[in-house]
């Protein structure tokens, strides 16, 4: 299985966004994050060609980072896994792990629990070593049972570089 790990792109600031009283899982993608992440997901498709299973967090602009991605992969479902608005990267493993048929995984999710999952996965360790920019993405191999130190990290790229790519 590969595993895309995509972080959301660019969000309405915290503290501004706070001060409408919704929640902060309410808080939205900026234009600027919409028209980024746009060219960012046609990168990506550069990159990987197809995805089996597109999921992401709850949290609205995870949700909206994956409908993105989504009409960049042909109307892919986006299946939401709670899990991914988590600092419990076991639970996203237990995740994967029901969907073992698939060759390539696509999740979006925030930081610090993506670059948590992505450490965990690859080294074992519980604590981020890796940080995916906002719109960034990294794609690892997992050999085996989804798991601490279960997966070797392909290629992590920034959203610049993957802007790049989708204009070639």
């Amino acid at each position: 299985m590969q595993l895309l790990v995509i972080r959301h792109a660019i969000a309405e600031d915290i503290e501004a966004f706070a001060k409408t009283g919704l929640p902060d899982t309410e808080r939205p993608l900026t234009k600027h994050g919409v028209k980024v992440m746009t060219r960012v997901a046609n990168g990506l498709r550069r990159e990987v060609k197809s995805i089996d299973v597109l999921a992401a967090s709850p949290l609205v602009r995870a949700a909206h980072t994956a409908a993105i991605v989504s009409k960049a992969y042909d109307g892919i479902y986006v299946e939401t896994v709670p899990a991914l608005a988590q600092r419990v990267p076991d639970k996203v493993a237990r995740w994967l792990r029901t969907q073992r048929d698939a060759g390539v995984v696509a999740v979006v999710g925030h930081a610090p629990y993506l670059d948590i999952l992505v450490t965990w996965l690859t080294t074992g360790l519980a604590s981020p070593r890796v940080e995916i920019d906002k719109g960034g993405a990294c794609l690892l191999d997992i050999e085996r049972t989804p798991g601490a130190r279960s997966a070797t990290l392909r290629w992590a790229l920034t959203p610049e570089i993957l802007e790049k790519l989708s204009r070639k």
